[in-house]
């Protein structure tokens, strides 16, 4: 096998959705995944608003929402109902989609690009030094070194690159440990609405949580207080048991087609840049599953990374601009960390604990409450720092719902063709103010062209790609 530009450990949605990224931009990419099979098990079950966005820039969007079972009209923070339909965008809600379905789309499509996914290989050493990154791979043929420019680590929690690296994982454990499992019921009963939400009310009963995922198959989530080791497997009887004891209904398991352990611990990397290594989704931070940020959190990671590392590997960016992945992700991710051990304290079967969360309902229930932890969940709230531009409303943040000039459109519309190449540069409103977009889908500058501070982002962002298309616009 030639050599590629990027190795990207890891085939879940976030190594796939880098790749995908990097093959759009024609960057020589290899996935190796340690795995054999692709599984058919999805810890995720949904697709955020901002993931939605970020989807469907590229075109990817429909095809993914074909495969989905639902468009769940709300989120949550720890069970607490928040309205997603307060922001400017098409998908104000999650997209229920299995997280297998997702990567199924993602590595089918990396055959566009030609981008091979290498099953069965595992990563057994790395070494790096100033011109690229040495893997050793252990594989069906035995062990064999892959050399590229750079390596991404998207390799999970227990992240093979990151412990190679040395990079610190600062947290702290799981306290509490919990159960997941996808079942199939002898009966497909109208469930009850304690059943479809988790309660949290550990005193009543542990928490439990059982959604409809088509076709008889349940996804039973339940809390394992007497369970001593989180590495230990989930067994059928163990499932059997916690339905058993569940609030009223008592569904017969004709059979657990999969089943896990998870727990609460929040550990995040240090650094997401390391030299030619680079960490991404649960290789640079771990969390409690609260409120379904997870996938979301790692694809989005993808998609800020992506644009960067091909830039970086065509000799086209600016200096300095890989380091931003780390200087803009690394406190989203720590955000995320924060939200999720608060939902996780709602939890607790303590008094106190209930009181808290009666007066957190009460603010979510305003409109200010509202917006600003849904915002947070959903990713539609981020807006990353844009040193050099101006003081405008939208920089830094995402693109927003719009129709430019000219009947063309983003975001908009069944006649507006969404953007599916790496544009930087589109008209905002008549007249004679403009945007500058990053591929990722966020505004790094706004205002009237000719400026200082539209010259000093396109320097700083794009680079010699910005040089070249400045110097187009003057002739």
């Amino acid at each position: 096998m030639t050599d590629p530009d990027v190795i990207v450990v890891g085939a879940g949605p976030t190594g796939l959705t880098l790749a995908n990224e990097l093959g759009l931009a024609g960057v020589r990419t290899v996935v190796v995944e340690r795995t054999r099979e692709r599984g058919g098990q999805s810890r995720a079950l949904n697709l955020q608003p901002r993931t939605a966005e970020m989807l469907d820039l590229r075109g990817w969007l429909e095809p993914v929402a074909d495969r989905a079972l639902a468009t769940l009209p709300r989120g949550h923070f720890a069970g607490i109902p928040l309205d997603y339909g307060v922001f400017d965008t098409r998908f104000p809600y999650q997209v229920g989609i299995p997280q297998a379905r997702v990567e199924r789309f993602l590595e089918d499509h990396l055959a566009e690009y030609g981008i091979p996914v290498l099953r069965g290989h595992e990563l057994t050493g790395l070494a790096q030094d100033a011109d690229g990154v040495t893997a050793t791979l252990t594989g069906p043929d035995g062990e064999h070194t892959l050399r590229a420019a750079y390596l991404a680590g998207a390799d999970g929690g227990r992240s093979r690159v990151r412990k190679e690296l040395g990079v610190g994982f600062p947290g702290r454990d799981g306290r509490v440990s919990l159960a997941v499992a996808d079942v199939e019921l002898a009966d497909d009963p109208a469930l009850p609405a304690e059943w479809r939400l988790p309660s949290f009310d550990m005193e009543q009963d542990p928490t439990a949580f059982l959604t409809p995922l088509g076709d008889g198959v349940y996804r039973y989530i339940f809390l394992r207080p007497d369970q001593e080791s989180p590495d230990a497997p989930v067994n059928e009887a163990e499932v059997r048991a916690a339905l058993g004891s569940g609030p009223g209904f008592r569904p017969r398991v004709r059979a657990v087609r999969w089943a896990s352990r998870f727990t609460d611990a929040s550990r995040q990397a240090e650094s997401y840049v390391n030299g030619r290594v680079l960490l991404a989704g649960d290789a640079a931070h771990v969390h409690l599953p609260a409120g379904g940020q997870g996938l979301n959190l790692g694809v989005q990671d993808a998609f800020n990374l992506g644009w960067k590392l091909a830039a970086t590997v065509r000799g086209s960016a600016p200096p300095g601009l890989l380091g931003t992945y780390h200087s803009e992700r690394h406190p989203v991710g720590a955000a995320v960390l924060e939200n999720t051990r608060a939902q996780g304290l709602l939890a607790v079967p303590d008094t106190d604990a209930r009181a808290v969360r009666a007066v957190i309902t009460t603010l979510l229930s305003t409109p200010e409450g509202n917006r600003r932890i849904a915002g947070m969940i959903s990713g539609l709230d981020i807006r990353y720092p844009m040193p050099d531009a101006p003081d405008h409303l939208l920089v830094g943040s995402r693109l927003p719902n719009l129709r430019l000039p000219e009947g063309r459109g983003l975001f908009t519309g069944p006649e507006a063709e969404p953007v599916r190449r790496w544009s930087d540069r589109v008209d905002w409103t008549p007249g004679r103010e403009r945007m500058l977009v990053r591929p990722d889908g966020y505004v790094c500058w706004a205002g009237e062209e000719g400026t200082d501070e539209l010259e000093a982002a396109l320097e700083r962002w794009f680079g010699a790609a910005g040089e070249r298309q400045r110097d187009g616009a003057q002739k």
